[in-house]
């Protein structure tokens, strides 16, 4: 058998970094069942509501929505239980640090496939304000338009 090789993203919280800041992300590992990998395999998940919290000096995925396999039998698996994500200690002990003081939260960013294995990349995020998103909006249509702006002046259009 073949080792894959490579990443191939199957879900992403494309709204996360338009609700949060994002100060640092991790890559960790996901612990799944059989027919959890099945159903990732044929790239059915969704973060949209998912979150990770601490609990017992372990970090838990809640939320995460893998609909069942569709050719699995009574073992297949519940569709939004927690799921534990796999860190090294000292991770796990710096995000335990930064949660607990700071009040920041995390966030999963995107769920992929690297070199076989299914990863999440979370995030350590600060919610935004409503103030907050509208600059953000106003900045990126500002350089949008600086950018057309660019391109018509090269194309000679002005």
């Amino acid at each position: 058998m073949v080792k894959e090789r490579g990443q191939k993203v199957i879900a992403s919280n494309r709204k996360a970094r338009h609700d949060w800041s994002i100060l640092d992300t991790y890559e960790a590992g996901i612990q799944l069942v059989g027919t959890e990998v099945k159903s990732l395999r044929m790239g059915r998940a969704s973060l949209v509501d998912a979150f990770a919290q601490v609990d017992d000096g372990e970090i838990w995925l809640h939320a995460l929505h893998i609909p069942e396999y569709v050719a699995g039998t009574w073992t297949n698996h519940e569709v939004r239980r927690k799921r534990k994500l796999l860190l090294h200690k000292a991770e796990i002990e710096r995000l335990i640090g930064k949660t607990k003081e700071s009040g920041l939260s995390l966030v999963p960013l995107q769920m992929y496939f690297k070199d076989g294995y299914v990863k999440v990349e979370i995030a350590l995020a600060k919610g935004k304000k409503a103030y907050d998103k509208r600059q953000d909006l106003a900045k990126r249509d500002a350089n949008r338009e600086i950018a057309r702006a660019h391109g018509r002046a090269l194309k000679g259009r002005y």
